[in-house]
């Protein structure tokens, strides 16, 4: 019984896309900034969600989504342009509490990531590099001679599997950085940092889209 994909096109797949999930981009990026802000558990959940929008670019792909985004490039670019619209308020936001907080001196504590998952899927659906994997980078994978939906399944598998190590290790590594929030000056400097990261995913998500 013949494999869905070939065993050397997948080892090819993998080496490939292992780069991708480690490339510093808008999701990784936003990961570092969830796990700053709201601590290991909101970051997860953001991870959460990221990837459920990237089984949704699967689906679409499927479906022939990718040839539809190439034959009408605006509503893509109207959907990044939201996104990073969506980024640059939440970077703002961080940067106005780290100015209007910096001088008090109360306790603070890493706040409950009730909307981690929806931030994480907003900023992978509108994650031009999500389109350049389905139109560029998954397309010379697939093979016309053997059915499309094993394959797309294996691959999907092997992309979010990395993807959630990469992204987790980004989110958890912000995270680490949490447990300093007790620190006046820290607390600071670490709004303006996120509050950079968020606007820096917003730039690349326009850059690249």
């Amino acid at each position: 019984m013949a494999l869905p994909v070939d065993p050397a096109r997948y080892a090819a797949f993998l080496a490939a896309m292992s780069v991708m999930a480690i490339t510093p981009g808008p999701a990784n990026l936003f990961a570092i900034a969830t796990g700053m802000e709201k601590g290991k558990g909101a970051a997860l959940l953001g991870v959460a969600g990221m990837n459920c929008a990237t089984l949704i670019w699967f689906f679409g792909s499927a479906l022939g989504l990718g040839a539809l985004i190439i034959a009408f490039p605006q509503a893509f670019h109207i959907l990044a342009l939201a996104g990073a619209a969506y980024l640059v308020w939440l970077g703002l936001k961080s940067l106005w509490a780290g100015w209007k907080n910096a001088e008090r001196e109360t306790v603070a504590t890493v706040r409950g990531g009730k909307s981690a998952f929806v931030d994480g899927f907003t900023v992978q659906i509108a994650n031009p590099k999500a389109l350049l994997f389905f139109t560029a980078v998954l397309p010379p994978f697939l093979d016309v001679g053997r059915p499309l939906v094993p394959q797309l399944f294996m691959f999907a598998c092997a992309t979010i599997g990395l993807d959630v190590i990469s992204m987790s290790a980004y989110g958890l590594g912000g995270a680490a950085l949490s447990t300093r929030m007790n620190e006046p000056v820290f607390r600071r400097v670490f709004a303006f940092t996120v509050g950079a990261l968020l606007i820096c995913a917003a730039i690349l998500i326009v850059s690249r889209g």
